[in-house]
Order: structure tokens, then sequence, then C-alpha cells
């Protein structure tokens, strides 16, 4: 059995370039895929490997002085969502890039549980529900009645942030994926003077786990290969085909290299264009090979749009 992991801890590591050759051998060692980046304030990573191999490397991770308490979403998957292991060393285990200064060792946000979460969401109380994801995500599935900005990088929500008409008195309640964007964001509403500001313990996934994903609209998009997961047995598709307008919730890559665009199209809108997100696409000269029979096999090729 295969499982992927996510995971964050903001802890301050002293020597980076130490911890970060110790994750790089662990996980070589262990045969795992997946990325991992490293920097002062901590760590984020997700994972897939066999789940004896992933086992391990929690208990190798959570020997680390400071890592004792990392929390894991699970999952399990019928293939590895990674072609390849990336361990990065960068400024920011999560890219804000705030104009604000955050230190996340002496700042925190306040946490809910997800059952606190349906709580409130059901209790019919004014709330302002904030979703911290970038807009391609938020498009394939979302909460009821959330704030969805039309953002598309992570380290443009301040900058939305500072335009945005939401009541400062208002009680927030934001989400993201696995809690990692909240972490920063939650912090930096705080310090614009939002009065109330609570983040989703562990994300859209761990809600998934804890809630049977109640009261969510459509899929959750993941960063890898399977590029979403269904929240519930009983699917619902609230996105539509880029191309030809029906109701879809797959990703593609455009198949022109040059373009690589990540785009919602259905199996009759990639045979349109072969692929392409758009006639002129359609028309490049270079073209990634399509195969009509497996549009959706994992291409490998989205890593490059999110790099």
């Amino acid at each position: 059995m295969n499982q992927v992991i996510l995971y964050y801890n903001f802890q301050t590591i002293e020597n980076v370039p130490k911890f970060y050759a110790d994750q790089r051998r662990k996980c070589k060692a262990l045969n795992l895929l997946g990325r991992i980046y490293v920097a002062e304030e901590g760590i984020n990573g997700t994972l897939a490997g066999r789940k004896e191999d992933v086992e391990a490397y929690k208990q190798h991770l959570n020997a680390q002085p400071g890592f004792e308490n990392t929390e894991y979403k699970d999952d399990s998957c019928d293939f590895i969502p990674f072609v390849k292991l990336v361990v990065k060393i960068r400024p920011e285990i999560v890219a804000l890039k705030p104009k604000t200064k955050i230190n996340l060792a002496q700042e925190r946000g306040k946490h809910i549980s997800p059952r606190q979460w349906r709580q409130i969401l059901e209790s019919g109380e004014d709330i302002t529900l904030l979703d911290v994801r970038n807009q391609y995500e938020s498009k394939i599935g979302h909460f009821e009645g959330a704030v969805v900005p039309d953002v598309e990088n992570f380290y443009n929500f301040e900058d939305w942030l500072d335009q945005t008409p939401l009541d400062r008195d208002k009680k927030v309640l934001m989400y993201c994926t696995g809690g990692i964007r909240c972490e920063k964001f939650s912090v930096l509403m705080e310090k614009k003077g939002f009065k109330e500001v609570y983040q989703l313990h562990g994300g859209i996934l761990n809600y998934k786990n804890k809630e049977g994903g109640a009261h969510f609209r459509g899929k959750c998009f993941v960063f890898d290969d399977r590029l979403s997961v269904p929240m519930r047995e009983k699917e619902e598709v609230i996105s539509f085909c880029e191309i030809i307008g029906v109701p879809c919730d797959q990703y593609l890559n455009c198949a022109n290299p040059d373009c690589n665009k990540l785009f919602i199209c259905s199996p009759e809108g990639a045979k349109k264009y072969e692929g392409c997100c758009s006639s002129q696409c359609y028309q490049a000269k270079r073209r990634r090979p399509f195969d009509p029979e497996n549009i959706y096999e994992p291409t490998r090729k989205w890593h490059t749009y999110f790099a």
C-alpha cells in the first residue's frame, strides 16, 4: 500500500544546510518521492512511498529536536503521485513574502478543530469564511459561502487584503489545503486590524478525514500528480470545461510546452484541440503527443507550472 503525507512545522532550524542534507539522505534511503522545503523557519513537505517507508520517515523527523510534535495529513493512493524527490532550501517554507514582518516562532494564530468548524458553519452565526488558496484551487472546490479571492499566488494575498472591504470587526474563519498558509495569513490579518481570526486546524484534508467533507462543495486541489481528491463518496462538480463549457473538474496542462497553462478540460474538450488550451496553442509548432485514450494519465508536466 502506498501512502502520501502532507506536513509542516514552524520550528527554528539553526543549521539549515545540515538539516537539508539529512532530510535528502533519509528520503533517498527510503525511496520516497515528493517535495520538501527547508528554511530557517522550519520544514514543509509532501512525500509518497510505501506505507512502511513513510512511517519510518515520520519516526526520523519526529526524532529531531523540536520536531517531536509534527502533525501529518495521511492519504492512501494506488500510485506514487510524484516523479522524483526534490529537497530545497528556501527563504520561506511557504512564500508569503510579507511586507509586514511575521515571526511564527513568537506569534501564532488561533486554531479550531474540524468539529468546531462544522458546528460554527451549522450554527448560522454571521461570519466571514475565507479561502486563502489560489484561484485555480478554489475553482474546483470550496466551502459553501466562502470568499474566494481571485488571486494567482499566495504572495499576492497581502495586496488583496489591503484592498478588500472585509469587515475587520467580524469573526473570520479561514482555511487552506493543509493549514500552512493559514498559519502565516491569520497572523498577518491580526496585525492589520482584524479582531477575531481563526484557522481550520489541519486544513481541508484534515477536515475531510474528521468530518467527511460536510459543507464543502467539489474536490480539493492537491499539489501532486493526482491534482485533486474527492471530499465525499457522492461527488459534486462545480466547475466547467474551459474549452466547451460542460461540467468538469479535471485539470490538464496545455500540450503547447511554451504555454503549459493548467486548465480545466473535459475529454471532449481535450480532443477538440488535442490537449491544448486554445486554438492558438493548437496551431503552435511544438506540441506534446496527445493520447485520446489516456487523457488524464499523469503527464509529469504540471510541476513546471507550480515551480
